[in-house]
């Protein structure tokens, strides 16, 4: 039987205090009580918090992921190792810190041997949730280090762990452990075996989306835009964050917090609870900083080469009237007159966008890429090829949802062939321009439902 145990559980017990004899003496009884009813395990590791107002709540939440945000700040390097051999598992850098590898970990060694043998230099032991925590200074970073069954865990910081930090190692360590049990007997045994595939876990175990490059989702649905209007600090987080988009293909949650909290100066752990709600909305989006330089830089070198020869990027504008006429016009246009003419053309691509018209907006875009390109607008182009990139990265998510779609209705209805026509259609999505985040991922389930459908025929 495998037992779990739900951190912050939040529980309404549906009175309100002053209607309550028991209030506020008896209420952990009471939801001792009202638990047992789910059939929860209310006997052990159980910690029981009164937090009577709606206000007290979100004080919580905020501060809660403010200290989430300001550990994950914090770390530099993240590194497991094989306990006993000493075998790499996962070398995770988040930030350019400039680790050697192989003189950190020979450094972890030999503190871990003098700790061992009573002979401590320069370092520290300190008692953790299950078990103990090293804790060294290693050049200008601190060390967190501990050890599980079978797995150690490195944390370089730039400062010393906080104490939920070192409850989040322990929980990691233990999830970890269990969820890839085989695959690390596995690799203790061959020594042979790929762990990128838990990577997403670590990331999500240890938040480090929160220190990602960010976007903007170009897909705001009525009621998410009319909450938004209602919320003052989420309408200054989203108007900077398109000012900040105006001229980089991404931003830091960072210097979002630092912009808003210029103009609406409130507490800094405030402005993140919206920004952590935006992000749960899917409003701010995280990517990664390879991810959107690699994709801007290709796309944009692809653009260069068509310009060159007179091309656009597609063939959508090519020979219509407008196009000629633009180009008739642009030959007697100053720079005022193009920006004037390129905020329009954007103008209109976005109503038809937020329409879904995509092929409307394409043609606009396009038009005022034309412009930007024929008057050298480097940061105009680079904004623009941006707009038009995740516009067509919207267009494919359209058609992989929709084959997906098709694919698992046919699949429910055992009609296999065109399930697997569907998903071999989704793979050439997914593998043909390389646009969506865990792509490698979504590439391996789909791959693997093609094999056990295979072997239904």
């Amino acid at each position: 039987m495998v037992y779990f145990q739900i951190s912050r559980l939040g529980f309404d017990c549906g009175l309100e205090k002053d209607s309550c004899k028991d209030y506020p003496g008896f209420c952990s009884e009471c939801v001792k009580k009202q638990l047992e009813k789910f059939s929860l395990d209310v006997n052990q590791n159980i910690k029981i918090t009164l937090i009577d107002s709606k206000e007290k709540r979100i004080q919580m939440f905020q501060d809660l992921i403010w200290q989430k945000f300001l550990d994950v700040l914090n770390i530099k390097h993240i590194v497991l190792t094989a306990k006993k051999s000493g075998l790499l598992v996962i070398d995770y850098p988040i930030s350019g810190a400039g680790i050697d590898l192989q003189l950190l970990t020979g450094f972890i060694q030999a503190n871990i041997s003098f700790s061992e043998t009573g002979n401590i230099q320069d370092n520290s032991i300190s008692q953790g949730q299950n078990m103990q925590f090293y804790e060294f200074q290693y050049q200008n970073f601190s060390i967190l280090l501990k050890n599980g069954k079978f797995v150690r865990i490195c944390l370089v910081l730039d400062h010393k762990a906080s104490d939920s930090l070192k409850i989040q190692v322990s929980e990691f360590l233990n999830e970890y452990e269990a969820r890839y049990f085989d695959k690390i007997v596995s690799y203790i045994e061959k020594g042979r075996l790929d762990f990128k595939d838990t990577l997403d876990f670590i990331i999500d175990m240890f938040n480090i989306k929160l220190v990602f490059p960010m976007v903007l989702t170009h897909t705001f649905l009525p009621e998410v835009l009319e909450s938004i209007e209602k919320n003052f600090i989420q309408k200054a987080i989203v108007d900077f964050a398109k000012l900040l988009l105006a001229s980089k293909q991404f931003f830091f949650i960072i210097n979002l917090v630092d912009e808003v909290q210029k103009i609406v100066n409130i507490d800094s752990n405030r402005i993140l609870y919206e920004i952590h709600q935006l992000i749960e909305k899917n409003i701010i989006i995280p990517t990664t900083i390879e991810t959107a330089e690699d994709k801007i830089s290709t796309f944009q070198e692809s653009q260069a080469a068509r310009i060159a020869n007179n091309e656009l990027i597609s063939p959508i504008i090519a020979n219509e009237d407008d196009i000629n006429e633009l180009k008739e016009k642009a030959k007697h246009m100053n720079e005022e007159e193009v920006k004037t003419a390129l905020n329009s053309f954007i103008k209109k691509a976005e109503v038809a966008e937020k329409g879904m018209a995509y092929k409307e907006a394409l043609k606009e875009y396009e038009k005022a890429l034309f412009l930007a390109s024929g008057f050298d607008m480097k940061e105009d182009i680079g904004r623009i090829s941006f707009l038009i990139f995740e516009l067509d990265k919207k267009n494919k998510e359209l058609e992989l949802e929709y084959a997906l779609k098709v694919g698992e209705k046919a699949e429910k209805k055992k009609d296999y062939i065109k399930a697997i026509n569907y998903y071999k259609e989704c793979l050439i999505i997914l593998k043909k321009d390389g646009i969506f985040e865990d792509t490698e991922s979504r590439v391996r389930k789909l791959e693997k439902k093609l094999g056990s459908l295979q072997k239904q025929l």
